[in-house]
């Protein structure tokens, strides 16, 4: 990869004021907000109005307890999370979600504070997006003409570094030159030993670090420790914790790595000071029975170094992050309004906090998503496809890190089959397939699905990076593909497609869209790598199939859902790609006719996937929204999905499958739905769109 070019979102710094008069006004409620946000395993949540209002969780729902109190002159007041002793919480007054970072204001006693978390994800330098550390950064001012003194107490619970609270953890004390740090870990250790879904970390380290000397530490149990604060203002005065200590096993309470910033007296001036919170996980992904590491390791020896970095390049990465959130609001308004722009920063973070980047033997780059609480599986062909608008709009190389392993198992001779693979396995263990028949059978396969998706994706990836590299690496692989849908994709046999909640379903009309526009995506490949005849050919044949589909599926002011079911409709969203791919395979009459037949079967929250429900999925309504002409047309989709995020009762990390009339999460289980996948990254093809059908965006130094 190269980082040579400056970024594009450095452009829009005119915008600076606009940016913050619109989003600081914005009235929006987020159902959970991202606090840590860095990988499947590392991140942390708030799920309440207020931030003091609960514990902090996992994604999934899981405590994983951040504690902050803040000392004004005398007075203790929390602002994150629930202590065990009762203690006032300071009133909270603002919340602004952006795609890097969540800012909370509180307000009381002559003093205003600021506490932002900034998780640095920016798309355009996996050498940063690789660091999983976050920041935590406290601003106070004097507001009444006063001085007052401020102290800041936090504390991050040994939960976050277990599956399971029965699970033993050590501790250590450490120092590099100015920078101190405290770090706790499981005892046992059991690197890359489990797979699932509903799983949190039990191996590496979680540490808590700063530089400077006002700040201090304890490993202590945590509700002694906030007793000790709130009744003194200062910590215990030694590290009171067994070696090793089961987390509730022990009569003193639930060990936590703690720490103490001292911001003195505070005037009109206004005084800051950050922490870091990282995690060091070891080793990321199992790839073949091969243990990968993090792809930071490729610039760094070790953790210390590591966080070391981290804190020099502080206020250069808030500052370009504050950058490059202001530069993407921008360009989301004026894709497609406000309401938009404010789902597109709620769905940054947790597109790439879904995902892990690791580092093959080679050095290079490869990215692994994981199916959050849907089944836990890594590399999923049909959520790295939902989510491509993302990386085709703001970086295609992590696309391409993320096909590249897919192919390279689909090369195996253990993959047998004529079409593409589902899956890589379970997270974090990327050994083969498991879904369906597995490499055993086409039982329960996505054959049309899966190999639409890999064609569509690697023209949209040639198209963006205008190399054919990924195209000529995996020529036999994309030619078997296309003459598999050549002979099997126009009228799908009876099988899954990527709405697999939905069942089984034959002669399916948008998953014939997605063949077609897979055998017009290889025709594209095939005119850019100079197979002349072989691209005739087969844009002929999805011309031919295009003009079929039309009158098989035509239902008067609709197109039907299967081309036998007469008085059906489902979302066509798959066309999308005929505009981003500049195929023109459908005429622009198709999608509006259907956009038309939409706006009669909107609901209160949205817009159902087809006639057999009232469930939608964001990132579907997305795409079929973005392929309105206008900008009233597009918003008409999103208001609803806007208002579905701002009043759904469920406190999660967003769901892309919802109920359309009550805005509730669909339960697949009694305590389990969607939450916190990477697929929302889909909602990013409005910019893809209007911008120039996937036009690589110039890059940062």
């Amino acid at each position: 990869m190269t980082f040579s070019r400056r970024s594009f979102f450095l452009c829009f710094l005119s915008a600076l004021v606009l940016f913050k008069a619109e989003a600081q006004d914005s009235p929006f409620r987020p159902p959970a907000v991202p606090l840590i946000v860095h990988d499947p395993y590392f991140s942390i949540w708030s799920m309440t109005d207020h931030l003091a209002d609960e514990s902090t969780r996992h994604w999934t729902g899981t405590p994983h307890p951040l504690n902050c109190l803040l000392r004004i002159d005398s007075k203790t007041y929390r602002i994150m999370g629930k202590t065990a002793i009762p203690i006032p919480s300071l009133p909270q007054t603002g919340l602004r979600v952006y795609p890097t970072r969540s800012v909370y204001e509180f307000a009381g006693e002559g003093v205003r504070l600021t506490m932002t978390f900034l998780s640095p994800l920016l798309a355009d330098r996996p050498e940063l997006l690789a660091r999983p550390v976050s920041y935590i950064t406290w601003r106070a001012t004097a507001v009444d003409g006063k001085e007052h003194q401020l102290s800041v107490y936090l504390d991050a619970g040994a939960e976050i570094a277990v599956n399971t609270q029965d699970q033993a953890v050590t501790w250590a004390r450490l120092q590099w030159g100015d920078l101190q740090a405290v770090r706790l870990g499981s005892q046992a250790q059991p690197i890359l030993a489990k797979a699932g879904d509903d799983l949190r970390i039990n191996w590496g380290n979680l540490y808590l670090a700063a530089s400077g000397p006002h700040v201090s530490y304890v490993i202590a149990n945590r509700e002694g420790a906030q007793e000790t604060f709130t009744q003194s203002g200062s910590l215990p005065l030694q590290d009171s914790v067994e070696d090793p200590l089961f987390l509730h096993q022990s009569r003193s309470g639930s060990p936590a790595l703690i720490c103490q910033i001292d911001l003195g007296r505070v005037t009109t001036q206004p005084v800051s000071q950050f922490i870091m919170l990282g995690y060091d996980d070891l080793f990321s992904v199992e790839l073949f029975h091969q243990s990968l590491q993090p792809y930071w390791r490729k610039q760094f020896k070790d953790f210390a170094s590591l966080l070391s970095a981290a804190a020099t390049d502080h206020g250069r990465l808030e500052t370009e992050s504050e950058q490059i959130d202001e530069a993407l609001w921008k360009r989301a308004v004026a894709s497609g309004g406000e309401e938009y722009a404010q789902i597109v920063s709620l769905a940054y973070r947790q597109t790439l906090g879904g995902m892990k980047l690791a580092m093959l033997p080679d050095g290079s780059p490869v990215l692994f998503p994981k199916e959050n609480f849907s089944n836990g599986c890594i590399s999923t062909v049909d959520v790295i496809y939902p989510s491509a608008p993302f990386f085709l709009l703001l970086n295609p190389d992590l696309l391409a890190a993320q096909l590249r392993p897919v192919f390279d198992y689909a090369r195996m001779s253990r993959w047998r089959f004529p079409f593409a693979p589902h899956d890589l396995g379970t997270y974090p263990q990327a050994n083969g397939q498991v879904y369906g028949g597995r490499e055993e059978s086409e039982k329960d396969q996505m054959p049309v699905e899966e190999t639409g998706n890999m064609l569509i994706m690697t023209a949209a990836l040639v198209q963006a990076t205008g190399k054919t590299e990924m195209a000529d690496r995996y020529w036999d692989l994309l030619t078997r593909w296309a003459e598999y849908l050549q002979q099997e994709g126009f009228d799908p046999a009876n099988q899954l497609a990527t709405n697999d909640m939905a069942g089984h379903l034959e002669h399916n009309t948008d998953l014939s869209i997605k063949a077609i526009l897979g055998l017009g995506a290889y025709s594209e490949l095939c005119r850019r790598t100079k197979r002349t005849g072989e691209a005739e050919h087969y844009l002929n044949t999805a011309k031919q199939y295009a003009e079929t589909w039309i009158t098989k599926a035509n239902d008067g002011d609709h197109f039907r859902l299967a081309f036998d079911r007469p008085g059906t409709w489902s979302q066509k969203h798959n066309l999308i790609w005929d505009k981003i791919l500049g195929l023109h395979l459908f005429p622009d009459r198709v999608a509006e006719t259907e956009l038309s037949f939409y706006q009669l079967k909107l609901n209160p929250f949205g817009l159902p996937f087809d006639s057999r429900t009232n469930q939608s999925l964001i990132d579907w309504t997305i795409w079929s929204a973005s392929l309105a002409s206008s900008r009233n047309g597009f918003e008409t989709f999103v208001r609803p999905i806007y208002r579905f995020l701002n009043e759904t009762p469920n406190r999660v990390p967003m769901t892309d499958w919802y109920l359309t009339e009550s805005g509730k999460q669909v339960q697949y289980s009694p305590d389990r739905g969607f939450q916190a996948r990477t697929v929302v990254g889909g909602v990013f093809s409005r910019m893809l769109v209007e911008e120039g059908r996937g036009t690589p965006a110039p890059r940062s130094k």
